[in-house]
């Protein structure tokens, strides 16, 4: 794990971590996307979650192997403390240590940032990232059933949270990536 490098993404990574999502979409479902997105839309999404969140790239030997990043939870104010993990890594690297290199240092960004609780929506037949996340202190909390559609059957949800921090009667505002160099 020591050659895996952890740094932020940049528009220039859109190409190859669309290369890595690429499967998710039309082999799996990982992901609830019918469609690729094109490297316009993907571009994007980047520099649109990057104003608020961390984006992680990890490096090996110079080469992307995957990513991970934090989105909104719910849109109202009240949510703030609260943050949705994604996290894809390409299939010839997973269990190898960089979805765990890549969790760690994203879950350390968030909590400088003062988020409280992570999320992570999690297709219930993908038992290899429910275990992932458990391994990580994630807890389910919930089962939406039948809750997707992709390749011809329903397919139930699980929701997982992780605490990052005490839940304070007086927290401390949320600090968003735009505001200050994480």
């Amino acid at each position: 794990m020591n050659d895996l490098i952890i740094r932020e993404a940049s528009p220039l990574d859109a190409s190859r971590l669309l290369e890595i999502y690429r499967p998710y979409v039309t082999d799996t479902t990982i992901t609830f996307e019918y469609e690729v997105p094109s490297l316009k839309e993907f571009t994007s999404r980047i520099e649109k979650i990057q104003k608020r969140y961390p984006y992680l790239v990890c490096e090996k030997e110079g080469r992307v192997i995957g990513y991970a990043y934090a989105d909104t939870y719910m849109i109202r104010p009240a949510y703030d403390w609260c943050a949705e993990v994604s996290i894809y890594v390409d299939r010839d690297e997973r269990g190898k240590g960089a979805g765990k290199k890549l969790y760690e240092a994203l879950f350390e960004k968030l909590h400088r940032m003062h988020v409280l609780n992570l999320y992570a929506v999690i297709t219930s037949e993908n038992e290899k990232s429910r275990e992932f996340h458990g391994k990580l202190g994630f807890e389910t909390f919930a089962v939406f059933k039948k809750a997707g559609y992709k390749h011809g059957k329903w397919l139930d949800v699980t929701w997982m949270q992780k605490f990052l921090g005490e839940h304070k009667e007086c927290p401390e505002r949320v600090v968003w990536a735009e505001e200050r160099n994480l």
